[in-house]
Parts: structure tokens; C-alpha cells; sequence
């Protein structure tokens, strides 16, 4: 089956993170000097790296070999099949009950890694009732514990949760960083990208490196010729 290219594409390592060196350097010198926090909060806007980010801490913090592509926990836990990194999207898990079976997670030690990873995805959209039931987690982390929560919406965290939780802020990518990154894309797809319908595509995606992927995705399914041009971006927006 076809995989979409802000799949085939997602971060899997520090160096492929476009756009967030800022983040990158407070986390990896985190780690060096094992100072890394029991809790994150990484905010920002859609499509900045966010859960990418905090997968790749997952695996970083759990690496048994020199590196990353050799390790066979972090393979599963790219894939998504790692009994210890336990991933929810709040939106869809808004309730306590759903945060109290978390948390009741944390009371037992990881199966096969060092530390247990939990990722809340749109942590914003908890309710107050589940803010609560993972207060009481952050407030007294078990050992080998490790929080990341992802939100687009910061202001929607109770300053609680925010006091004990380091906050690490994404930014919208710059269009140099995004043409490039587009660019060599196209080039291992083999598809040729008209500059202006380039630079039409990063205005689309307003700094955001998923949106600017789909979008990319259309023009290719849509292009003639494995050539993407200013039109095809027309017709997919209904420009003239």
C-alpha cells in the first residue's frame, strides 16, 4: 500500500528534524548530561515536529546500540509496536478514566526498555478531571517514567501541569528550510518541481512541514509527466 509522503518522511532522527535546532540542542545536551526532565511539554503550531520529536527521545533514551537504525527497540518503537512507549491522542481520551488507566501504567517497570515512555498527543483537550488524575503522576513520577506532551494550544494547560513540566517551544519552519527540504524530496521521488509552483506550495503550508507534505502529495498524484507545476497547485486549491 502506498505510504504518504509525511509518513515515508517523518523524523526519525535529530538530524533529519528541519527547522527546530533550538529544541534540538536542549534535548540532546539534556541527555548527555543526564539532566533529561521527567516531563516535557512541547508546544507550537501543527506539522512543527512535535510528536516526531518526542519519538525520537523515546528512542534515544532506550538506545542499546551505538546507533539508532541497529537498534531493535527503537525499530519497534518507530513502528509503532513497543510495549513501553505508550502514545494517546487526548482529543479522542479526554476523560479521567482514560488518564487514570494511564497513569496506572506508570506504577509497572518497562518489559524490555530502561524507561517507559507516555506521549499525549493534543494534551490541551483533556478535561479538568484527567488534568488532575495526571497531576498527581507528575507530581510524584515514578523512577524510570518519562512524559512528553504535545500541544498546539499551550494557554489550554493548567499552569499546574505547566510548573512541572519543562515547556520547549516548535516554530512555524522557515520557506528556505522548507524549499530545500521539498526539493531533495522530489529528487528521491523522482519528480520535478516548477520553482513557482514551489514557492506557491510553501506560501500553502504557512511554515508547517506535514501540511506542506500533503500537499505535495496531491500535486504528485495529480502532475503529468513526473513534472508539478504552477497549475496543478491551482487546481488542487481552486485557484485560478
Amino acid at each position: 500500500m502506498y505510504q504518504t509522503l509525511y509518513r515515508k518522511y517523518r523524523s526519525s532522527n535529530f538530524s533529519e528534524l528541519i527547522g527546530q535546532d533550538h529544541v534540538v540542542q536542549t534535548l540532546t545536551n539534556a541527555i548527555q548530561q543526564k539532566r533529561l526532565s521527567h516531563a516535557y511539554i512541547f508546544s507550537g503550531p501543527r506539522g512543527t515536529g512535535k510528536t516526531s520529536t518526542a519519538r525520537i527521545i523515546a528512542k534515544l533514551v532506550n538506545q542499546t546500540t551505538e546507533h539508532l537504525d541497529d537498534c531493535p527497540i527503537c525499530k519497534r518503537i518507530s513502528e509503532g509496536t513497543s510495549v513501553d512507549v505508550i502514545e494517546i491522542d487526548a482529543a479522542s481520551n479526554t476523560g479521567v478514566d482514560h488518564m487514570r488507566q494511564l497513569t496506572d501504567q506508570t506504577q509497572f517497570l518497562p518489559v524490555e526498555s530502561s524507561i517507559k515512555v507516555f506521549i499525549i498527543d493534543e494534551v490541551h483537550m483533556l478535561s479538568t478531571g484527567a488534568f488532575n488524575a495526571l497531576l498527581k503522576t507528575l507530581e510524584e513520577p515514578p523512577p524510570n517514567i518519562l512524559f512528553m506532551l504535545a500541544t498546539t494550544e499551550l494557554h489550554k494547560i493548567p499552569a499546574t501541569i505547566q510548573s512541572r513540566a519543562q515547556t520547549l517551544h516548535f516554530k512555524l519552519i522557515d520557506a528556505n528550510q522548507l524549499s530545500l527540504h521539498l526539493q531533495d524530496i522530489c529528487n528521491k521521488e523522482e519528480m520535478t518541481i516548477e520553482p513557482a509552483a514551489l514557492k506557491k506550495l510553501i506560501q500553502q503550508s504557512h511554515g508547517g512541514m506535514r501540511d506542506a507534505l500533503s500537499l505535495l502529495d496531491q500535486c504528485m498524484n495529480v502532475s503529468q509527466n513526473n513534472q508539478i507545476s504552477v497549475s496543478d497547485i491551482s487546481l488542487i486549491l481552486g485557484t485560478v
